[in-house]
């Protein structure tokens, strides 16, 4: 099932994403809040991948779960870290198969119980050239690619992250969904410095909305760079130490982030759920497109 018809609709998407579960009692769950979110007709979901294909098989098994449970087109997050060529092949053999049509192709990380990890000797060594594999191979897999409004976090030159960017993007990509941002004029300035260098694809942004503080805390390790803007910090800090008021302040701010993106004309709205569906039903629920 393939997307790139609805992300160049007049309306904006709404998409979710997820991760593989580690316990068949997650898998379940899961699947509860995949139906859950589905009554909100989204235009597709997502299932990420780990950190040197390390959820490999994870990932395929609720990727066929949601397409055999469900009619919502699902999306396979495949890196290309520590793969090679015949892995690969087999890898995008299985998703024709399981009749996947589309797949969103990043890099991604070594596993953590790596840190020397030496990317030189991958068959893959950047993004582009899995997007490239993946358009030559026999099916016709839409590709989508990740772009980062915040800055690439390996590239400290921005003149030279459009570049490589733009590289990633001529290889043969569909469209483009972001890594989590929470100041608006972040994605608005990279939507016009991709428009200026040529890149014409619908850009979908990635929305994480902050329920507790220490899950902000843990983002702000992860993704290094993420700037909190003092709104949002504000808004979090005049919620003192009430979990719920905190959970509260981080959907509103949500809320206001994603309906100053739809107000702009951004091609859709990509909420990560950390495989939850109240805090992210209660956001969807609230926009107006």
């Amino acid at each position: 099932m393939a997307i790139l018809s609805s992300l160049r609709a007049a309306r904006p998407t709404l998409s979710f994403e997820f991760f593989p579960p580690k316990s068949e009692k997650g898998s379940q769950e899961l699947l509860e809040t995949v139906h859950e979110l589905g009554k909100l007709d989204p235009a597709f979901v997502s299932v990420t991948y780990g950190a040197g294909g390390t959820t490999r098989e994870r990932t395929r098994e609720v990727v066929r779960k949601i397409i055999s449970d469900t009619c919502v087109p699902t999306i396979p997050h495949l890196t290309c870290i520590g793969h090679s060529g015949s892995e690969m092949e087999e890898i995008l053999d299985q998703y024709s198969a399981d009749e996947v049509g589309t797949i969103l192709a990043l890099r991604g990380d070594p596993p953590r119980d790596q840190p020397n990890y030496d990317r030189s000797q991958d068959h893959f060594r950047f993004a582009s050239d899995l997007v490239n594999f993946i358009k030559k191979h026999h099916h016709p897999f839409e590709i989508g690619v990740a772009g980062f409004p915040e800055g690439h976090p390996a590239t400290q030159n921005r003149l030279q992250e459009m570049d490589f960017f733009k590289a990633k993007v001529d290889e043969g990509a569909d469209y483009i969904c972001t890594q989590l941002f929470f100041d608006n004029h972040d994605f608005f300035d990279y939507r016009d410095r991709c428009s200026l260098i040529g890149i014409d694809l619908p850009i979908v942004a990635g929305i994480m909305p902050i329920t507790t503080l220490s899950g902000m805390k843990r983002m702000a390790d992860l993704a290094a760079g993420s700037r909190f803007p003092a709104k949002l910090l504000k808004a979090l800090n005049d919620a003192g130490n009430d979990p719920a008021s905190i959970r509260q302040a981080g959907i509103d701010f949500a809320i206001a982030q994603c309906q100053g993106l739809i107000d702009q004309g951004v091609s859709g709205l990509h909420l990560y759920t950390l495989n939850k569906s109240n805090a992210t039903k209660q956001i969807a629920t609230a926009l107006s497109f």
